[in-house]
């Protein structure tokens, strides 16, 4: 099993960061909220920190953890762990991914996902929910 962080950064206008794969690495062409593999011993929220500095060369501060998912991908099982960050600095370079947008949460429907990523999305999709309603 694979073990991943994501970070799910949210700016100021509550839009959050997505990222496309590159069409050359495995799943490319779906979106993704950015992060990358944990190493021995790394919390999810040191693992995020460290992947988006390595990925895009931002630094971040990260919180609480928004969703856990483990999926098979037939070839390989991911467990995927997601934490909210916000953006501290840096302008974000793409190495792994050939595009990125800031999005609503009610625009999340219009984008691919890869699979593992869709729990993150179905989580929030659903905290957003409780939030209008209350």
């Amino acid at each position: 099993m694979i073990h991943v962080a994501a970070a799910v950064i949210e700016n100021r206008e509550g839009r959050i960061l997505i990222a496309r794969r590159k069409a050359e690495i495995s799943l490319g062409g779906y979106w993704e909220f950015p992060g990358g593999k944990m190493e021995a011993g790394e919390s999810p929220a040191v693992c995020a920190a460290r992947e988006l500095h390595e990925e895009m060369d931002v630094r971040i501060e990260t919180g609480d953890v928004v969703a856990e998912t483990t999926h098979d991908y037939g070839d390989k099982v991911v467990h995927l762990v997601a934490v909210r960050a916000i953006l501290l600095d840096g302008h974000v370079r793409l190495h792994d991914h050939d595009e990125i947008r800031w999005v609503a949460v009610s625009e999340m429907s219009d984008f691919l996902f890869a699979p593992a990523d869709e729990a993150i999305v179905s989580a929030l999709v659903a905290a957003h929910r409780h939030v209008k309603t209350h």
